[in-house]
């Protein structure tokens, strides 16, 4: 919903979400405001829950995290209780970063992470094993050539 939003605060979206480190005291400069009213709209975009949370990005690999796979999962049923059970089962799974339901033949993809292959096979055991799952088809990327965790503000048409 984005019909309350005015050029400022597209402005302090865009801002922010290149440098979410960036001062008030800078932010302002940049949109065009002084701090105080600067600060009052990032609150309210806070608060309106436009801003979800600040955070740094890592690199996985510097981590010591080399894999990274995508599991498209079947579930044997699409009852209401066993989506949230398996939403549930994933939530408590540190290797699986994003989750996504889908419409079509996959119910669910999920974003993993692991150290290595042995790790991740060992997941995809216990995955696999999960209630209510019928069957699990990995892809092992090879290499990222975008990733933008930033929302499109400059695409027209939105809201």
């Amino acid at each position: 919903m984005t019909k309350n939003l005015d050029e400022i605060d597209l402005k302090i979206l865009s801002e922010i979400q290149a440098d979410g480190r960036i001062t008030n005291v800078e932010l302002a400069k940049r949109v065009g405001i002084s701090p105080p009213p600067c600060l009052r709209r990032v609150r309210t975009l806070e608060e309106e829950g436009y801003i979800t949370g600040y955070r740094g990005l890592l690199d996985p690999r510097k981590l010591g995290f080399d894999v990274t796979v995508f599991a498209s999962v079947h579930l044997s049923s699409q009852a209401d209780a066993d989506l949230k059970a398996f939403e549930e089962f994933v939530r408590s799974e540190p290797l699986v970063r994003e989750c996504w339901m889908l419409s079509g033949e996959v119910d669910f993809i999920l974003k993993c992470v692991a150290p290595d292959m042995a790790t991740f096979q060992e997941f995809v055991t216990h995955l696999t094993a999960a209630p209510h799952v019928r069957n699990v088809r990995t892809s092992l990327v090879l290499h990222n050539s975008k990733y933008d965790a930033a929302v499109p503000l400059e695409v027209k048409g939105r809201g």
